[in-house]
């Protein structure tokens, strides 16, 4: 097995931001890209697990800090750089995926390619899959709607005259500053940004795996997700948003309800 620890990409704006992939021996040429969430990053939690568990049924699996994440070279794990965390925008995250799959073309020949998105990233499978080519893509507890992300009335009034606004990130307990710029870069571009338009007229295979008991984004956008792509919700009984992992993830197994998700993952692109 070969692998590639804090490989360097460079992404929107010409940001330099890391990746990882995991390559199996004897590998036949199927190549997972998967996408972390909001304040995600590609060391959370089970992440790593996860990576090593696909690996084990002989895919090659890459994962990606998004180069706005608010991540660094030197600390990647945390949110040091609050100016790119507050610059970042879902047309910076479409365009890093765009950015590190060129990367990886680079660096090896994949015969099949498959997006997993989680949460936030699953906006950004859906919409890249939707301009490049992907032979399957499998959202884990996406969100179905980039618009209902925003505030409204006085308290978009007041992002909108303070030019910013912070989020708790309820790890760090950092307060981390969000430009109005997102919310514009979602006005300026919204019939691109438009996740049911972009789910209805793609014919690449989806996989929608939601839990049931998820609270940060809730089934109810999982099952637009499947109802708009005409396929089946996966629904894990009792499941939250990120399965029963956490973070950090000191164990070498996944937790059963992530396992689930994984085993329905490779069921799907193995059909």
């Amino acid at each position: 097995m070969q692998r590639i620890t804090n490989g360097i990409y460079q992404g929107a704006d010409g940001r330099e931001s890391l990746y990882d992939l995991f390559l199996p021996e004897n590998w036949q040429g199927d190549l997972i890209l998967f996408v972390h969430g909001f304040m995600g990053f590609k060391d959370w939690g089970a992440w790593n697990v996860v990576a090593a568990y696909f690996e084990q049924q002989g895919y090659a699996f890459a994962k990606l800090n998004l180069s706005h994440n608010g991540g660094t070279m030197e600390n990647p794990l945390d949110f040091p750089d609050l100016e790119a965390f507050s610059n970042n925008t879902y047309s910076k995250e479409v365009e890093d995926l765009s950015l590190i799959r060129k990367h990886l073309a680079a660096k090896i020949h994949a015969k099949r390619f498959y997006l997993i998105g989680h949460s936030r990233g699953g906006a950004a499978v859906i919409l890249n899959a939707r301009d490049e080519y992907v032979d399957k893509i499998v959202l884990w507890a996406s969100i179905c709607d980039i618009g209902r992300r925003f505030p409204e009335g006085p308290a978009l009034e007041d992002w909108k005259n303070q030019g910013y606004r912070t989020v708790l990130n309820g790890r760090t307990r950092q307060e981390l500053p969000q430009q109005y710029s997102l919310y514009e870069d979602y006005l300026n571009n919204a019939s691109q940004l438009n996740l049911e338009a972009a789910v209805k007229s793609m014919s690449t295979p989806i996989l929608v795996i939601h839990g049931d008991q998820d609270r940060s984004v809730e089934l109810a956008e999982g099952e637009a997700l499947a109802a708009w792509s005409r396929t089946k919700l996966a629904v894990i009984p009792g499941a939250d948003h990120v399965f029963g992992a956490s973070h950090p993830w000191t164990k070498d197994e996944l937790p059963q309800d992530l396992l689930e998700v994984c085993k329905r993952t490779c069921d799907f692109i193995e059909e």
